[in-house]
């Protein structure tokens, strides 16, 4: 309590403000691609905040460092595609695989060195082609909401400007309060009830593991882990990767027959309760940490009403809300597939392949990105180091 501050707790609001503002409609959106009920939906819901809370607050008052943590926004993404092909069951069985996958890589120590023989360009282009179809939706929802479509993405550009944190919070409300002008928002899916959560004894399938637990695991240590890390160093901070993968993976796991998809550091919202706005002395920021894992918990405790009040949103709402939530992500990933131009052929066929969401042998289209691209870049680097040796016998 001695080290508690104003300014910490609210850095800790509105990281959950934010978390929930926007990745949560990529939650709903996997939910609705695998045709799940709305008593699974809300599970799930509870499943990710109160996973995302419990991690936040005990790391962080374990650790006296703000410790944020996040559902995988970027695993979500990768079930929208993938989730209708399997049961539920199977899903969750490919969830507490791939928690189990992360604990395990987070406890051998061996992270740092599995993601240095991934090329990053590789695992980029493979987060832009999830994302693709998240971008192609905002603006194909230009025909049923047009105006809606674009004053959220007027809103977002012009609070970008200023303040980048907030851009997809204020376009989700401009969004909102468009659609309740023309044509109206029914309110009466929203539950104000306590949200219990619903178990689900997981299936193990070879299909599904594949196609759902690798893609999973890889995108969110990729996407989310790394510079989850990342975000922590740039404050002056120095995590212990080792106690905050493994606790992240295994609280995966525990929380997958709830229906968690996966819980790991956050990267992007993290910055709101690591910086100086949270407090001016680094060694109390972590108060930022504690509050965000309470309100998380709040959040999880309401998330039927969450569920229902996006529910009661119009499709092509949550459409250009999710849109906008992605489009920064999507531009990083897609400058980082390309920047690398020996690199850059190997990227291109892995986006293709997953934004094309081709599905073969039961196995989704990201995995088949992953692996496509990884034969495409071993074959090209053998290629050129059979050149380079020519040139060198030619030489000598």
């Amino acid at each position: 309590m001695a080290d508690a501050s104003l300014s910490a707790v609210l850095a800790g609001l509105i990281t959950v403000v934010v978390s929930c503002s926007g990745p949560l409609l990529v939650v709903l959106a996997a939910a609705a691609a695998g045709h799940l009920t709305d008593e699974q939906t809300a599970s799930w819901v509870w499943a990710a905040c109160v996973g995302s809370g419990v991690t936040c607050a005990v790391l962080s008052w374990w650790t006296r460092i703000p410790v944020i943590t996040a559902f995988s926004t970027p695993g979500a993404a990768v079930l929208v595609g993938s989730l209708g092909d399997y049961s539920y069951p199977e899903a969750v069985g490919a969830f507490l695989v791939s928690g189990l996958l992360m604990a395990l890589v987070g406890l051998t120590g061996v992270f740092g060195k599995v993601m240095r023989r991934v090329p990053p360009g590789i695992v980029a282009a493979m987060l832009a082609g999830v994302l693709f179809s998240f971008g192609v939706g905002l603006f194909s929802a230009l025909d049923g909401a047009p105006v809606a479509v674009l004053v959220s993405l007027a809103t977002y550009l012009a609070v970008k400007q200023r303040s980048p944190r907030y851009a997809v919070a204020w376009a989700l409300l401009a969004a909102v309060l468009v659609t309740a002008v023309v044509p109206g928002i029914d309110a009466s899916s929203v539950d104000i009830g306590l949200t219990l959560p619903v178990l689900t004894a997981p299936e193990f399938t070879g299909s599904a593991l594949v196609g759902l637990a690798v893609p999973l695991a890889v995108v969110t240590m990729a996407s989310q882990n790394a510079p989850g890390l990342a975000v922590l160093a740039a404050c002056g901070y120095r995590p212990d990767d080792r106690l905050l993968i493994t606790a992240t993976g295994l609280a995966s796991t525990a929380l997958a027959p709830l229906g968690g998809h996966a819980v790991n550091l956050a990267a992007i919202t993290a910055a709101i309760s690591t910086g100086e706005e949270a407090h001016r002395d680094p060694r109390r920021r972590y108060v930022a940490g504690v509050a965000c894992g309470v309100f998380y918990l709040l959040a999880g405790v309401c998330g039927a009403a969450l569920v229902g009040l996006f529910t009661a949103l119009p499709p092509e709402l949550i459409a250009v809300v999710a849109g906008v939530a992605l489009l920064a992500t999507f531009s990083t990933s897609l400058a980082q597939a390309v920047a690398d131009e020996q690199g850059r052929d190997a990227a291109v066929v892995t986006f293709l392949t997953t934004a094309s969401g081709v599905t073969l042998g039961g196995v989704g289209s990201a995995c088949w990105g992953l692996v496509l691209g990884l034969v495409t870049h071993l074959a090209l680097t053998a290629r050129r180091r059979r050149g380079g040796r020519q040139e060198q016998q030619k030489a000598a």
